[in-house]
């Protein structure tokens, strides 16, 4: 026994332990961000490990993931990990090893190692030899011992026995080297270091679980947390705090700044003194960072094809908030950085819009075509790619008053040219330093290198706001400024004489007083605007028409002489008012220019906001009509009975209905008899039709010429489905959903509206 304890000193002997890298002050910068580990599982591990103090990287802003570590580094990693940093003081003046005097960087941690924890033993000469590499086995043996496995209970051959334990605890899941002698890399000693985190203690005499590792240091663990930023204002007024996605906002327990490649990961806040130590993502499951290229209800397809099932339902964590995905997918542009959180079974558990990070530093471009502050911004990094508002852009591609942030999750700069202008409400600490800023009526976050531009206002001002893709503030000039015009569109979502609801199109809600008349009210809701505010709480709104002229060819993909950008939002109206739709849901076209009530042209000339319908003062809707009459009554003179006036004629009304809702009567001022498919428009007032329009028939078209339940092809032109196409069975007056009509019979008669979408369809089999 006394062989095999000796034994084990020698090997324990070999292990080290350290802050991966240099000391804290020679470390590349507080927020931790590394050229070389943008993106994946060490970048999170590295990051757990250094909001907590436990290792940084070097000089240059690299972290060296291939680097080897040292017994006097693991040492101090070992010691950091277990939180005994407050009682290294006992250990600073004391010489336990001839070879590591009180000059040397790491004597304190290796002192308490040895003495302090003991988990460590220098060699049979009595030194330490702090400089010599360590292995995987001798690192996996000082971390068993540190989670309180004796020697005894493992037993075997060493290092075999000892892999094969911690392999059954997890603790070298993610490890990447399984050679228990070769040298400790040190993204390998990162992701031990979080696994040692995430484990349980071992205790009692039968080595009963005896609590997860980070409680016996006396420290409170929140599980089954989201992190959503790594930039909201804490209890210090300092915007460096962490905000879960129940809204809860933490300051962190040491005087550095996440780097934010944890936001929206799910996982466990570590805290002492109601602070965050650090936060530990879990290691179930996986995830990945893509570069959206389509957002569908069902669908995710990324820009290399690939593509994600998702449901309306699954959760969707943007700007801060949790949604369902059904509500944030419209919102989304191709370009936009996204994080899928994968479930055991390799569906999409829920979805974290970014890549890993909110901005915490901009560039505003001063000069067209300018890269000045760029490499500054990716921290030396190379390779990345540009995407300007979503689109893929070049540097010539960018002008004044630019905002320019850098994903490293996927190594990307996100351009975005949204200027705000409006009433500077309030701020907070201070208009010299605001890390808040509210204009019209909503609160803004401001990046640190913001405030200096930010500093030449004050409340009261009216300000141009330089929007961040996420919605912070990156600067600010006087409104007014050369190339720096206001340019946030919007939907109106709900209007009163005196309130009024925006939803911009970059994701931002707005919310303020307004004065407005009945019909004004009537001609904005559902209407696409830009929004301005002159006084406090107030919100102006202008409708937005027009813009681009000529027709819409969908093959070409161009208005006109002008092409459809590759982020194009498309929107129709409807009985419901203005919705979301595609390009692919629009037929096969073209779409003649006065189907067109706005189109709005990018940074490139391309447009990408597209408003198709709503051309009349209402909305339109698709069903088929009703006519009744209502004749003028007269009293017979011999029976005093009420007859019809035989003098007079009848009044004829006239409802369109889908099957579901019914619009009318109104009064009939068409020549349409019932039962005829129409695209009916209703007037602002909602008391008459301002336009009835015949859909197009298409007679007796065979189900053989159904591709799915997509598309129909007609005489050589191919017609696409409507998501809300209404199916009508005319042998016995019933509505029926669309597998039903298919059924029902070998035939059936199509009706489309112009630009060749299939709106309606009538099943019969009696002629």
């Amino acid at each position: 026994m006394k062989m095999k304890k000796r034994l084990l000193s020698l090997l324990l002997a070999a292990v080290l332990a350290a802050s991966l890298a240099l000391p804290a002050a020679a470390a590349r910068d507080s927020y931790g961000r590394f050229s070389d580990i943008s993106v994946g599982p060490t970048a999170k591990a590295v990051e757990s490990l250094r909001l907590m103090g436990v290792l940084d990287g070097y000089a240059n802003g690299t972290f060296r993931p291939e680097g080897q570590l040292n017994r006097a580094q693991f040492c101090k990693m070992a010691v950091c990990a277990m939180n005994a940093e407050n009682e290294l003081g006992a250990y600073r003046t004391v010489t336990v090893f001839p070879d590591v005097k009180p000059s040397h960087w790491a004597a304190a941690y290796i002192n308490m190692a040895a003495k302090g924890k003991n988990i460590i033993s220098g060699y049979p000469d009595g030194k330490f030899y702090p400089d010599r590499t360590v292995s995987l086995g001798q690192a996996v043996t000082i971390l068993l011992r540190m989670l309180g496995y004796q020697d005894e209970a493992i037993g075997g051959v060493w290092p075999a026995s000892y892999m094969s334990a911690a392999a059954r605890i997890k603790l070298t899941d993610g490890v990447e080297s399984t050679n228990a002698n070769a040298p400790l890399t040190r993204k390998d000693a990162a992701q031990l270091f979080v696994n040692l985190l995430r484990s349980d203690c071992i205790g009692g005499e039968e080595g009963a679980p005896s609590g997860a590792f980070l409680s016996t240091l006396g420290l409170k663990l929140e599980e089954n947390v989201v992190l959503v930023s790594s930039t909201a204002v804490g209890p210090d007024g300092k915007a460096t705090a962490l905000q879960t996605a129940a809204g809860s906002v933490y300051q962190l327990n040491r005087d550095t700044i996440s780097s934010g490649v944890l936001n929206g990961c799910k996982g466990t806040l570590v805290l002492k003194n109601n602070k965050v130590v650090t936060f530990l993502p879990d290691a179930e499951g996986s995830s990945r960072v893509v570069v959206l290229a389509s957002a569908k209800i069902n669908q995710i397809t990324d820009t290399s094809g690939a593509t994600y099932a998702v449901t309306s339902d699954t959760r969707a964590y943007y700007n801060g908030e949790e949604k369902t995905w059904a509500d944030a997918q419209s919102w989304l542009n191709p370009g936009r950085s996204l994080t899928l959180y994968m479930g055991p079974t390799g569906g999409v558990e829920y979805v974290f819009v970014g890549g890993g990070g909110s901005a915490s530093e901009a560039v505003i471009v001063y000069e067209k075509g300018s890269a000045k502050g760029l490499s500054a911004l990716v921290g030396g990094v190379t390779g990345y790619k540009i995407y300007k508002n979503g689109s893929a852009a070049n540097v010539s591609d960018l002008r004044p008053y630019d905002v320019a942030t850098y994903s490293g999750a996927t190594n990307t700069i996100r351009v975005c040219d949204t200027r705000l202008t409006g009433f500077y409400e309030s701020c907070s600490p201070s208009p010299a330093e605001p890390t808040k800023i509210v204009v019209m009526g909503t609160e803004f976050s401001v990046l640190t290198t913001a405030q200096s531009t930010l500093a030449k206002f004050k409340p009261g001002d009216q300000i141009t706001l330089l929007l961040t893709e996420d919605n912070q503030v990156a600067g600010a000039v006087k409104p007014g400024t050369a190339g720096a015009s206001a340019n946030a569109i919007g939907i109106v979502k709900e209007a009163s004489k005196d309130s009024i609801e925006v939803e911009l199109l970059c994701g931002l809600s707005l919310k303020g007083a307004t004065t407005l008349s009945d019909n004004a009210v009537n001609l904005i809701k559902g209407q696409p605007v830009q929004v301005s505010s002159d006084r406090k709480g107030y919100l102006g709104v202008a409708r937005l028409s027009g813009g681009v002229s000529g027709n819409l060819n969908l093959e070409t993909r161009k208005l006109g002489s002008h092409s459809l950008a590759s982020t194009v939002k498309v929107y129709e109206y409807t009985k419901d008012g203005l919705e979301p739709t595609s390009l692919s849901a629009l037929g096969a076209g073209p779409i003649p220019n006065g189907q067109i009530s706005y189109a709005h042209l990018n940074w490139a000339n391309q447009v990408d906001v597209l408003v198709l319908g709503g051309i009349h003062d209402g909305a339109v809707f698709y069903g088929r009509t009703s006519v009744d009459f209502e004749e003028v009554m007269m009293q017979d003179p011999a029976t005093g009975i009420l007859v019809p006036d035989p003098t007079k004629e009848p009044t004829y009304f006239m409802s369109v209905t889908d099957g579901k809702t019914t619009i009318g009567p109104f009064r009939l001022t068409y020549d349409i008899p019932g039962g005829t498919y129409v695209q009916a428009t209703v007037s602002s007032n909602g008391i008459y039709f301002s336009s009835l329009k015949e859909l197009n028939r298409l007679k007796d078209v065979s189900n053989n010429a159904w591709t799915g339940q997509g598309a129909v092809t007609v005489e050589g032109r191919t017609y696409t489905i409507s998501s809300s196409v209404i199916c009508y069975n005319r042998d016995n007056g019933t509505w029926l959903t669309l597998d039903q009509a298919h059924a029902y019979a070998d035939q059936a008669d199509l009706y489309a509206s112009d630009d060749g979408v299939i709106r309606a369809i009538e099943v019969r089999t009696q002629q």
